[in-house]
């Protein structure tokens, strides 16, 4: 009988020391959430640490609102899309963070995937993220396709994949006009050589269809993509877009891949190749592209493509592309400062119907004055602070 208060006694020390412990582990459980890494060779049941990394899909389920998620160098190879899924959120205080570890470069690469509309590679369905300093490759739709908002996708590269790049758009065809992207900045961020098929839809760059209000792009470069540089496309049967803000950006050689071809060896002519295209079905838009560049694309520079609204198009400059440098049928656009040159592609004179004043200078068979400074090879670089610095003939661009 005096043998049970010891017993006792001693079951209540192993309760307390596993309470404990218990305590501890679940503590250092959610220290882990707040950062956790990832390595090509990580595995989903790993802790998650440097020593000891995971898979980004492991990551994304178990980090922490505002935590951060590194990614080591090297080349990860995917065979499924890695969604961020809807409603996993960071906050407007501290985003939840997707970055590449110090200065090492992640390749997500998604070359086991065949050419679909359902095989994109990382899916930002949430809010308030920031993806930084990794490329997306190979996909067999979007590099990178965003239908949360608020969220920041900066210094990536979205290359080689079958669809756009990087493109913003709702979540699901039951998805609310109430609930599209929205508030998303694309800063710092470069896409190229995305090719589809039949070369026609893969563009550098998209907002369009179904997207909200406040998405930015800016110091972006889209090159060398197979369709469009930029699209913000809209339809009839999703109606108008939120309108696009485009800055300090630039847009060259749309129409064609870096060599010059499809895959199949030939040039593309199917493809729209303008370098900004901002509209479509005759739908109504205000966008806002400003001190922007638009440099030797297969067709037009910046289109109107059929959208009459009141975009405020100011202090860009455009050259040589293959039609028109600046192509607005109609509408109520305001021009302000924009340039036109032609030095080696003889294209067609520029329209802009709307209010264009005397501080413009279109190319109507001659160039004006500015041109003088805009001659020369097209180079480009991200400066340190992640400004987006263009030379034309070794001479600095300012607009």
């Amino acid at each position: 009988m005096e043998l049970r208060p010891l017993v006792a006694s001693f079951s209540l020390l192993a309760g307390t020391l596993a309470a404990v412990a218990t305590g501890t582990t679940a503590q250092a459980a959610a220290q882990a959430a707040t950062t956790v890494y990832v390595a090509p060779s990580g595995t989903a049941g790993a802790a998650g640490t440097l020593a000891d990394p995971t898979t980004l899909a492991s990551a994304v389920s178990r980090v922490a609102a505002g935590g951060t998620i590194y990614l080591r160098g090297g080349t990860y190879a995917y065979s499924q899309t890695v969604t961020v899924p809807q409603g996993q959120n960071g906050t407007s205080s501290a985003r939840t963070t997707i970055t590449a570890y110090a200065s090492e470069k992640p390749v997500l690469d998604f070359s086991a995937q065949s050419e679909s509309s359902t095989n994109r590679g990382l899916q930002v369905n949430g809010s308030y993220w920031h993806v930084k300093g990794i490329v997306v490759e190979h996909a067999g739709d979007n590099g990178i396709y965003v239908g949360g908002s608020n969220n920041i996708i900066e210094r990536t590269v979205t290359r080689f994949n079958h669809d756009t790049g990087l493109q913003l758009g709702r979540i699901s065809s039951s998805t609310p006009a109430s609930q599209w992207p929205a508030n998303n900045l694309i800063v710092s961020a470069e896409s190229h050589d995305n090719a589809d098929s039949d070369g026609e839809d893969a563009d550098g760059f998209a907002a369009k269809l179904t997207t909200g209000t406040g998405n930015v792009f800016r110091y972006a470069v889209s090159h060398h993509n197979i369709d469009d540089g930029w699209d913000l496309y809209t339809k009839t049967d999703t109606g108008a877009i939120g309108p696009v803000t485009i800055e300090d950006s630039l847009a060259y050689g749309n129409g064609t891949l870096s060599d010059g071809t499809l895959s199949d060896g030939t040039v593309n002519t199917s493809g729209d190749r303008n370098g900004y295209k901002l509209g479509g079905d005759d739908i109504a838009v205000n966008h806002v592209v400003r001190r922007s560049i638009a440099f030797k694309n297969g067709h037009h520079g910046f289109t109107y493509n059929s959208n009459p609204g009141t975009m405020a198009i100011s202090s860009n400059l455009s050259v040589d592309n293959a039609e028109r440098n600046y192509s607005f049928d109609k509408g109520t656009s305001v021009f302000r400062s924009n340039t036109s040159c032609r030095f080696s592609v003889s294209g067609s004179n520029d329209k802009t119907v709307g209010n264009a004043d005397s501080s413009n200078q279109f190319w109507t068979g001659a160039n004006g004055s500015r041109c003088s400074s805009y001659s020369g090879a097209l180079a480009w670089s991200f400066a340190t602070d992640g400004k987006l610095v263009v030379t034309l003939g070794g001479k600095t661009v300012t607009l």
